[in-house]
């Protein structure tokens, strides 16, 4: 167990590199006119990563599902072929938008004529390498539930780190702008994709691709069980996508540069928190399978002590460290955005155990099959309440407004989901009784 939990949140920390490493190069080589750039651009890898853990998280679990009833190795196939079918599908969408949609969709994001040029930039390849992130997505999710989360380890460090490496000499050396940041982004899953290869080298994969065509229930059994996981990552670009349109309006290019280094900064917290949750994923799964329900609530238990101590080390870090911390992104200088992000930073990350808890739980319904619960907290952080609360606090108090809506929203959502546990533990131990 503490194997598997921690080579997955490990490697979806490592996920974090992919944006936080391109803010960082970005901020040091283009200044804040390319990290507004940047911040417009990002809520797209949002979508792009989010449909593919959809896919993987989705095809995936029932995968670990099957395995664990002893279904047929042709029931498991179907599922693995199913899934690779909506991969290509997802990224062909993705991509003729980048040909043929990418300055349509910069301007539509909020791009002026400033940073119009680099947002169209990193915007058009970043949809053009989404095959790439979508195979990339799918294939973790497999590997790790055929009982080789070492290896989906290797794989996302190894190649979102090589991101660093890449963004380094794509920026500075080689003197590639902003390009070279999505370039060097866009080949890290391409690297992770290499290297899982090694799974069917060795023969240790029990699923393959099989003859067959989509089947719909396999598919919308695949999209519901996966939905959460797409709500959870649209729900950061949703956010980041209002947060600009609001923040440009009240004040322009530098606050809009502020918030993109506190929402890539959030993205670190996010992935360790995802990392939990999917670490203790398949081990949900397979006891739910069995019908071993004291285990599943170990696991439950295990993954929420584990975020606690998580939020906590991270939002002493981020409080006592806040003015080094928004240095780093600041190669400016800039008073005015160390200001506005040092404070961000304070008020933004008492979020911090709300998020964490909300994502854990959504993942738990999404394990234990029920994906409807999972869906309402998903769609209420995502959507329903994230977007109203933030129209609502910033014209009450502007940028404070701002960075309050995240921890008030995540906050509300989380009390609810705990209401809904609750009564589905309620529900479950009725059921045991009545057995």
């Amino acid at each position: 167990m503490f194997q598997v939990h921690g080579f997955k949140c490990f490697g979806t920390l490592s996920v974090s590199c992919y944006v936080l490493a391109d803010t960082f190069f970005v901020s040091k080589s283009l200044g804040s006119n390319g990290l507004s750039a940047l911040n417009l651009a990002i809520p797209v890898y949002n979508f792009i990563h989010g449909s593919g853990l959809m896919l993987g998280m989705g095809g995936a679990t029932k995968f670990c599902v099957c395995k664990s009833q002893q279904k047929t190795r042709e029931d498991i196939d179907k599922i693995y072929t199913n899934t690779i079918y909506l991969g290509i599908l997802f990224s062909a969408i993705f991509v003729l938008i980048g040909l043929l949609f990418g300055e349509r969709l910069a301007l539509l994001l909020g791009a002026d004529k400033i940073v119009f040029d680099m947002t169209t930039t990193y915007l058009r390849w970043l949809l053009l390498f989404s095959p790439a992130f979508i195979l990339n997505d799918i294939l973790l999710c497999f590997v790790r539930n055929d009982d080789s989360p070492r290896l989906a380890m290797m794989a996302m460090i190894i190649g979102n780190f090589s991101n660093i490496i890449l963004d380094y000499i794509f920026i500075f050396p080689m003197k590639m702008g902003i390009f070279g940041a999505v370039f060097a982004t866009g080949l890290a899953p391409i690297i992770g994709i290499i290297i899982m290869l090694l799974h069917w080298i060795k023969k240790q994969n029990t699923f393959q691709l099989c003859r067959t065509k989509l089947e719909a229930n396999i598919v919308s059994q695949e999209l519901a069980l996966g939905f959460p996981s797409l709500i959870s990552q649209l729900s950061s670009g949703i956010v980041m996508i209002t947060f600009n349109a609001i923040i440009l309006k009240l004040e322009g290019n530098i606050r809009v540069a502020a918030y993109g280094v506190i929402a890539n900064i959030s993205l670190v917290g996010v992935a360790i928190y995802t990392g939990i949750a999917q670490g203790v994923q398949p081990l949900i799964s397979h006891f739910h399978g069995k019908g071993i329900d004291r285990q599943i609530e170990k696991m439950l238990r295990y993954a929420l002590q584990s975020m606690l101590v998580v939020s906590l080390l991270i939002y002493i870090i981020i409080f006592v460290f806040a003015q080094p911390i928004a240095s780093v992104f600041n190669s400016e200088n800039n008073l005015e955005l160390q200001q506005i992000a040092v404070a961000g930073l304070k008020i933004y990350f008492t979020s911090s155990i709300f998020v964490g808890y909300n994502i854990i739980l959504a993942i738990f319904f999404t394990s234990v099959e029920k994906a409807l619960p999972a869906h309402i907290l998903s769609i209420l952080r995502g959507l329903i309440l994230i977007i109203p609360m933030a129209f609502l606090l910033s014209a009450i108090g502007e940028m404070t407004g701002i960075w309050l809506t995240y921890p008030i929203t995540e906050a509300l959502v989380a009390l609810l989901g705990y209401v809904i546990y609750k009564r589905y533990q309620k529900k479950k131990k009725g059921k045991n009784d009545d057995d």
